[in-house]
């Protein structure tokens, strides 16, 4: 019987982990940027540019948004501290998408290393 720290483990071997260092250049050259967190935690901040598709939704997602079709999509992904990310770049791998990059450390990393952080501002009502 496998943990989830076992499904995490299986997937980071087979995923393409980068620092944060490398992160911020990838980013960069991404066609997209994906926070594979819930919504709530995508809205106490996340990475500037990034979209949000929490990891229970996103094959089918990926399945239906014209956006996504292209399988050399150059595709960062992200979550709290990469368990989520890893497991959400082997599906991503597993559905043909080729050019799939998860960050090490995860939004807790990039947040840590005083990276930006995008927080959406509540419209004022006063």
């Amino acid at each position: 019987m496998k943990t989830a720290q076992d499904l995490v483990a299986a997937a980071k071997a087979r995923t393409h982990e980068i620092g944060i260092d490398a992160a911020e250049a990838a980013i960069r050259d991404a066609d997209v940027v994906i926070d594979v967190r819930e919504p709530d935690e995508f809205s106490a901040g996340h990475i500037p540019g990034a979209v949000n598709i929490p990891r229970g939704l996103l094959e089918f997602k990926l399945g239906s948004l014209p956006e996504y079709d292209s399988r050399d999509l150059k595709v960062v992904l992200y979550c709290k501290t990469s368990g989520r990310a890893a497991l959400s770049a082997c599906a991503m791998q597993d559905m043909g998408y080729a050019q799939v990059k998860s960050i090490l450390g995860g939004f807790d990393a990039w947040a840590a290393a005083g990276k930006p952080v995008a927080k959406p501002s509540l419209p004022s009502f006063g």
